[in-house]
């Protein structure tokens, strides 16, 4: 068994912690700005959250980690500090502070400071659960993220249906945690360690011999409660009932924040965790089979409730369902990949969870302004919004494309990396039915799209006027969408890759 090294240098640990200090810092200057500036000011306190989530997001970039494998795992063995870990952290608090920019000017939530606050917390917790080597660690931090959530999305106490979503999602977060849990603590149990590295070595020892049924039944058993918590916080079916609900009911930009910070966190621990955590041939070939099965249901229940979908969000919400599972293919990719190109899945779940960053965010953005206009999320009063702002339609159009992985949008790259991976890996069945669903998802959006450009609305004469930190936020957002789908794919999927290989090492 080959000993597992960490690394004491505190330097080294600093630097890997130093974007979760800056947000611990963040979040109480915000909380302290809140306190002491005046109503009239509040609104500047998302700007400063913005930008210095903004700057965040640039250190995590330029702070590279240790080259050498042996000198990533920092904290005793807490978190590893390498390639993946830096790709998730740059994503997450990118978003954070598009989220910010589209919070700005919203209804009830973009003058109070605790907001911010609490916006910025849950990317903490996210950031961590990017990192995480260790079950304690992990589970804080999916803790940190979960809570933050369900406390924005009831944020409205005094709007009924964002105190039923907050609770919605309280109740089946809190049901999924403990069940996941319980599987946290049998893994223990067998192994006697809570470090990820140390268990996969234990697994990949005992599963070199031949292992008796009453031993493997109970590691599956694990595994499979694992995959609740973990099928919850991405939307899999059969664990996505709180989604359309939370979506609908949730200010709009938390439904964004949810959307995708949630998602990308939840899906680079969960890559990082299967991977590593349970190795050997019997575990790998039942835990590829499961998340294949869960891909396929989760795409095809997504897409097939988004088409009978009035309202936006709820569609979106199914979208964000079907989504999750066109990244599972990605994931049980991942363990069948040959040797020749390790890691080709999981950088694929990489690249499609920064272009669904960037995409939803642009299409929730939109959604922000005209709702807010409107006073209504249906479809219907999307209406001719092409003659009253092109430039909003056509950023919700590039954004839709993008989830429908129409080309230049950076979605076509995003399947294409995914499916190719799952080709690769001798998952062509599940590639195909992938391609059957992005065909399905295709009609849903493009009656979105119609709606958009064709479909006579009210108030067709009346312009409608869009602040400059949407003008931000959905201009980042889209020229990003399209470069992504051009001349970013290959550097970002490059990126990506690097990640991905630090898996395998």
């Amino acid at each position: 068994m080959q000993n597992i090294v960490l690394n004491s240098d505190s330097a080294t640990s600093l630097l890997a912690m130093l974007p979760a200090i800056l947000l611990t810092v963040l979040a109480m200057t915000v909380g302290v700005l809140d306190i002491f500036w005046k109503a009239s000011r509040r609104r500047e306190i998302g700007i400063v959250s913005a930008v210095s989530l903004f700057g965040i997001a640039l250190v995590s970039l330029v702070v590279t980690p240790p080259a050498d494998p042996s000198a990533q795992l920092v904290l005793g063995g807490m978190y590893r500090f390498d390639t993946l870990t830096q790709f998730f952290v740059t994503a997450i608090t990118f978003g954070a502070a598009i989220t910010c920019l589209i919070s700005l000017d919203s209804p009830h939530i973009g003058r109070m400071g605790e907001f911010y606050a609490v916006l910025i917390v849950a990317t903490l917790g996210g950031c961590l659960m990017a990192g995480s080597a260790d079950l304690i660690m992990a589970f804080l931090a999916l803790e940190t993220l979960s809570i933050s959530l369900y406390m924005l999305a009831g944020f409205l106490t005094a709007s009924p249906r964002s105190a039923e979503a907050g609770i919605k999602y309280f109740l089946f977060g809190a049901f999924t945690s403990a069940i996941m849990l319980y599987g946290f603590s049998l893994i223990y149990g067998f192994t006697g360690s809570t470090n990820f590295y140390v268990i996969g070595q234990k697994f990949a020892t005992m599963f070199g011999e031949s292992v008796e049924a009453t031993t493997l039944l109970p590691i599956v058993l694990a595994m499979i409660m694992v995959m609740v918590g973990f099928g919850f916080k991405v939307s899999a079916v059969p664990f996505h009932f709180w989604t359309p609900d939370v979506y609908e009911g949730a200010p709009t930009p938390v439904t964004a924040y949810i959307s995708v910070a949630s998602k990308a966190a939840s899906f680079a621990l969960l890559t990082r965790f299967f991977i590593v955590v349970f190795q050997g041939d019997d575990p790998t070939r039942f835990w590829v089979q499961m998340l294949a099965i869960l891909a396929v249901v989760t795409m095809t229940v997504g897409n097939l409730f988004a088409l009978v979908q009035k309202n936006i969000k709820r569609l979106i919400a199914y979208s964000s369902i079907a989504q999750a599972g066109y990244a599972l293919i990605g994931v049980a990719a991942v363990a069948a990949q040959p040797s020749s190109a390790p890691g080709a899945g999981a950088a694929a779940v990489g690249f499609y969870m920064a272009m669904y960053i960037l995409t939803n965010l642009a299409a929730f953005g939109v959604i922000v302004i005209v709702a807010k206009v409107k006073d209504s999320e249906q479809i219907a009063d999307f209406a001719g919004l092409s003659r009253r702002n092109l430039g909003l339609a056509l950023t919700l159009t590039v954004a839709l494309l993008s989830l429908a992985g129409i080309p230049p949008a950076a979605g076509f790259f995003g399947k294409f990396f995914l499916f190719k991976a799952a080709v690769d890996a001798n998952l062509t069945w599940l590639a195909v039915v992938g391609i059957l669903n992005a065909m399905i998802a295709l009609y849903y959006y493009i009656i979105v799209i119609k709606v958009l450009f064709v479909d006579v609305g009210t108030d067709e004469d009346k312009p409608i006027v869009v602040g400059a930190p949407y003008v931000w936020a959905l201009g980042i957002t889209t020229v990003l969408v399209v470069l992504l789908g051009t001349v970013l794919a290959t550097p970002i999927f490059d990126w990506a890759s690097r990640a991905a290989a630090g898996l395998f090492s």
